[in-house]
């Protein structure tokens, strides 16, 4: 157990750094961790360590579990694989943070330090606003901020582990995706009926997303993409893999303002059930 300042205590299990394969351990040993973490009443908030993928494969077993329906509201913080884990805490009524993963953390810019985020796990106010860098298309839009990583939200169209969509806006990243495949998950979204529900859309960083003598970049599919829907989207903004990783709190209702490409929390970040 660590102390970081005076005032948060860390807690974890040796066996995190297990390795099953491509997995970091086997799932009951990964979900038994996870589950007790959040079930723990001493824990106040659970960071992931990274991402990379496998936690959709807890996901069934988390729903099973009888203990899950009267788990303390608790901030959850990871992003990409984590997408999966967010959606499914959506499902339950319960905010959660899309930010940095303890390996992400310490190679961020300083730029994005962890005062926002620890801002956030402590404030009872609604979190700062954060602006984009592009207006794809114009508009306003409000509803609650849903979503995360495209490849991984993409996987849980279908499944009993997507929240409602209706009236939400949409928040989406990913990192070393090229143009034709962003298009492809793109277009799964739009075939699914997503940009039916959705009032609007938030781009945050598309890493690594362009290929070496295309005729276009990522940003231009998206461009193109967005555009087709006929929805606010605004994008740029600094979320995801890129070297600033903002934290923002999923569930709570949002409001986006394309035409300037700024996203105003509109709800404080209290992790709980809606």
């Amino acid at each position: 157990m660590a102390v970081i300042g005076t005032r948060y205590r860390v807690r974890y299990d040796e066996r995190i750094y297990a390795r099953h394969g491509y997995l970091a351990g086997e799932d009951d040993r990964r979900l038994a961790e996870l589950c007790a973490a959040l079930e723990d009443p001493e824990t106040k908030a659970v960071f992931c360590a990274r991402g990379g993928y496998g936690s959709m494969r807890l996901l069934a077993k988390l729903a099973a579990r009888a203990s899950m329906a009267a788990i303390p509201p608790k901030p959850l913080i990871g992003f990409s694989d984590i997408t999966a884990l967010h959606q499914w805490l959506q499902t339950q009524g319960l905010v959660s943070f899309h930010g940095p993963v303890l390996t992400q953390l310490g190679r961020l810019a300083a730029e994005s330090a962890p005062e926002r985020l620890f801002s956030l796990l402590e404030s009872a106010s609604p979190a700062e606003p954060l602006s984009g860098t592009d207006t794809f298309v114009g508009g306003t839009a409000e509803g609650p901020l849903l979503g995360g990583n495209l490849s991984v939200f993409t996987r849980l169209l279908g499944t009993p582990f997507m929240p409602p969509l209706e009236g939400a806006i949409l928040l989406l990243e990913d990192v070393a995706e090229q143009p034709y495949r962003l298009d492809r998950m793109w277009t799964h979204l739009d075939l699914a009926g997503v940009f039916r529900q959705i009032r609007g859309i938030v781009l945050g960083s598309f890493t690594g997303c362009d290929q070496r003598d295309a005729s276009c970049a990522g940003a231009d599919v998206l461009r193109d993409l967005a555009v087709a829907t006929g929805l606010p989207c605004a994008a740029g903004f600094p979320i995801g893999h890129g070297s600033v990783n903002e934290p923002v709190p999923l569930g709570v209702r949002v409001r986006l303002d394309a035409d300037t490409s700024r996203l105003t929390f509109l709800d404080a970040a209290v992790s709980t059930r809606g």
